[in-house]
């Protein structure tokens, strides 16, 4: 009976003894730029200082006009550059004067000089081009220049093809624009201008500048008509 009582005793013991709970802590995360799955995207560069750079300006009303100084003064210097710049009448000087040209304005030149950008002056470039490349004895100048001239040449084409395609959509802008103002059911011809693809950014960009003429022109009825013909637009349009 003593043996049956003690092992009753250690059962009984052991059974209502718990186990000493163990201290929870939070789970921590140590590196949060592991991201298999690719959730958070690319890593992005640039935004801190673009950031900062918003705050400073937001901050201090001097650097914000000064900024805003600035970028009238560059305006006009490059306003002024331009109307500095007479058009040369030889293709051999038309190549210097676009060699000569900065980045950013060689779109402008283009678009002021598109007449002259022909398949005779394309020719000449072309030629100039076969002499450097096919010169008995290739100097540093000489290599120089071919690469000046064929990057020249790529960016005359591609930026001459961009100005055809834009006047091309301008034109069918202006058209498509008429055709709205002048209809009698502006949701009907929206429709069928939907259909025939013809609602696109040039016709957005034609509308915005009809508005803005329209606000100069102290012609609110006409602005307030066309702001509403904009966000039906909006609707319809595919960019």
């Amino acid at each position: 009976m003593a043996a049956l009582s003690i092992g009753i005793a250690t059962t009984s013991s052991a059974l209502l003894t718990r186990p000493t709970p163990r201290s929870s802590r939070p789970t921590r995360i140590s590196c949060i730029g592991w991201d298999p799955e690719g959730v958070l995207g690319p890593p992005q560069t640039g935004h801190l200082a673009r950031i900062e750079f918003k705050r400073r300006l937001e901050r201090d009303a001097d650097a914000r006009e000064a900024f805003e100084r600035q970028v009238i003064e560059e305006k006009e210097r490059r306003r002024a550059l331009r109307e500095s710049r007479a058009a040369p009448d030889t293709a051999e000087e038309l190549i210097e004067y676009f060699l000569n040209t900065e980045a950013r304005e060689i779109e402008f030149e283009i678009s002021r000089l598109r007449q002259r950008l022909d398949k005779e002056f394309f020719s000449h470039l072309q030629y100039e081009l076969g002499q450097l490349r096919f010169a008995v004895s290739k100097t540093q100048d000489i290599e120089d220049r071919l690469i000046e001239l064929e990057a020249l040449q790529k960016a005359l084409q591609e930026g001459t093809e961009a100005y055809d395609k834009m006047q091309t959509d301008l034109i069918k802008a202006k058209q498509s624009l008429t055709k709205v103002l002048t209809s009698k059911d502006v949701k009907a011809t929206l429709l069928e201008m939907v259909e025939r693809n013809e609602l696109n950014r040039s016709f957005l960009t034609l509308l915005d500048e009809n508005i803005a003429n329209a606000h100069k022109g102290n012609q609110k009825q006409a602005a307030d008509f066309m702001e509403k013909l904009r966000g039906a637009v909006l609707k319809y349009m595919t960019v």
